[in-house]
């Protein structure tokens, strides 16, 4: 699988966003069956970011990348 910074990577109007909870992330099945994943760097010392961040990051770059969605 290949791991892709968000803002790396080019979105398309029918990709799939595929975002796991809190606690656990994207079940292991679903990372075996994906052909890429998408990482948001964070600073050195910040833990983890939650999951209504995480989804506005990534679609803010999306709809950036495809403003007519």
């Amino acid at each position: 699988m290949i791991i892709i910074n968000y803002n790396n990577f080019k979105f398309k109007p029918k990709d799939t966003l595929l975002f796991g909870r809190e606690s656990e992330g994207v079940p292991k099945m679903v990372h075996k069956n994906s052909y890429q994943m998408l990482k948001i760097p964070l600073k050195k010392n910040t833990r983890s970011l939650n999951i209504s961040m995480a989804v506005a990051i990534t679609l803010s770059e999306a709809l950036k990348q495809n403003p007519n969605l």
